[in-house]
């Protein structure tokens, strides 16, 4: 059947409101899906940043019409006085939704990556814009499963963990969420590996968190480089969370922390064996949790994209984590767990090949995490889903794709 022609069309915007880009992928393959099965709706994209704009284009289907482009970059003032701050609260974010407010109510949703948007529902009136959420990434950190999430009028999940997890938590409710997979596998697929090193060695992927009290950059990050820099055995690609490297002093939210961050020695990018990435496309579009043959690392989320092919990962634990059987740590079950940068070498040894009760774990995580069982795409199940709730007219007579 045909849309009504006669309905008002409701207007759907799509908002990417962070400093950086790795939430992009999460969203944005929906935004051409949706407009496929919608066409009446009108979809728009509203960003922060020239370069979020460039990112999101690249997952659009040139056969759909463009969608309207908004731009709500916060004033040059919020973002003097956020560096002044040291970067530690997200004036820019939460001045351009103060300051947007207005154009906001204007639609009749609003599907976004990220939770400083349910400023918009404790600001006052609040039965428009309907907001729509869906998380950058499926790890086990508590702040993912937070307070704010239980604001948002419906919720996207990338499969049964993290459904499970916020049901427990009481930030949703039976009858407001579905699971629609992980876009972000659908956006990245079938793109070739590139290769990096010269040679056949195997590679480590080290990538530490920003969070102050979690990462294991603060406190072991130079003996882990040097560790590298001093053995011939293996390649290291360097690609820490993107917003490890933005920030001078990191401040985590959930811990109620500040620290200052160290600088990276120069010479380490002198080494024909170490990649070093702070910050490109490369570190949010999959390349090197596709590229590397073992993972290093704490408590970054990139460990479930890694798991996507079962492969060696070491944990670092360099805050006294009291982590098994906690499900804050449960990717820490993925591999070996050490406390000592000495054990590095031998348990690098000992990881590969990956024994089998690791694989077994991790095969059980991904299947746990990323409901890949459905024929259609992630953004094609998204798409529905929000047609569905915003009772859109679908249409029924061409296929999604």
């Amino acid at each position: 059947m045909m849309p009504d022609p006669s309905a008002r069309p409701q207007r759907i915007g799509f908002l990417f409101n962070h400093d950086e880009l790795h939430q992009v992928a999460h969203i944005a393959p929906i935004i051409s899906a949706l407009q496929r099965l919608a066409p009446t709706a009108s979809v728009e994209v509203i960003s922060s940043s020239d370069r979020q704009q460039e990112a999101v284009q690249q997952f659009l289907d040139a056969a759909c019409p463009p969608p309207v482009f908004r731009s709500i970059r916060s004033r040059a003032s919020a973002r003097l006085v956020e560096r002044l701050l040291g970067n530690i609260v997200p004036l820019g974010r939460l001045s351009s939704l103060k300051r947007n407010t207005a154009l906001f109510r204007k639609f009749d949703a609003l599907v976004v990556p990220e939770t400083t948007t349910t400023f918009l529902k404790k600001n006052g009136q609040n039965s428009r814009p309907k907001l729509i959420f869906f998380p950058h990434g499926a790890g086990d950190r508590s702040i993912g499963f937070s307070k704010e999430i239980s604001l948002f009028d419906y919720v996207l999940l990338p499969g049964a963990k993290t459904r499970d997890r916020m049901l427990a938590a009481g930030v949703i409710r039976p009858d407001n969420h579905r699971i629609v997979g992980y876009p972000k596998f659908e956006a990245f697929a079938g793109r070739p590996p590139i290769k990096l090193f010269n040679n056949d060695k195997p590679t480590v992927l080290y990538n530490p968190h920003f969070d102050p009290l979690l990462s294991s950059w603060f406190r072991f990050g130079e003996q882990i480089l040097d560790y590298f820099a001093n053995q011939r055995d293996y390649n290291l690609i360097f690609a820490p969370h993107v917003m490890l490297f933005q920030r001078r002093l990191l401040a985590s939210v959930e811990h109620r922390l500040l620290r200052f961050r160290e600088r990276i020695d120069p010479r380490y990018a002198d080494f024909d064996h170490i990649h070093i990435d702070t910050g490109s496309a490369r570190s949010v579009d999959m390349t090197y949790t596709r590229g590397a043959d073992i993972y290093l690392g704490d408590v970054s989320s990139q460990i479930y994209e890694f798991i996507q092919t079962p492969r060696p990962a070491i944990f670092i634990n360099s805050h006294e984590a009291k982590w098994r059987d906690n499900p804050n740590y449960e990717h820490w079950t993925f591999g070996p767990v050490i406390e000592d940068i000495g054990r590095l070498g031998p348990t690098l040894a000992e990881v590969t090949p990956l024994p089998d009760r690791y694989r077994q774990v991790q095969a059980r995580a991904l299947a746990y995490s990323f409901d890949m069982e459905s024929p259609d795409l992630p953004s094609e199940r998204a798409a529905r889903a929000i047609a569905e709730f915003l009772h859109l007219p679908q249409r029924d007579d061409v296929p999604l794709k």
